[in-house]
């Protein structure tokens, strides 16, 4: 297990994985981009209240992207069935 070090909104985060250190690395610009956004449209926002909307933001695109590849997987079922069907 590695140890990286990130700046996240200036602040130094030393992040201890399994992942490859160029994983955690581009993760930690993730949630640093989305941190400065936040702070971007709400400068005054305290800064657990920044991380609280972030983590809802990253939710919201993650619930997405599942809800996306699930009808995707449905949609994929659905060919497969019928292709299947094709040659019974």
């Amino acid at each position: 297990m590695g140890s990286v070090e990130v700046y996240i909104l200036g602040q130094r985060y030393n992040i201890k994985g399994d992942a490859p250190e160029e994983h955690i690395r581009k993760l930690a610009a993730y949630v640093d981009n989305k941190l400065k956004e936040v702070y971007s449209s709400s400068p005054n926002i305290t800064p657990v209240k920044a991380s609280i909307l972030t983590a809802l933001d990253i939710a919201d695109e993650l619930f997405k992207l599942k809800n996306e590849q699930e009808e995707m997987t449905k949609y994929i079922e659905e060919k497969t069935d019928t292709l299947t069907a094709l040659f019974d």
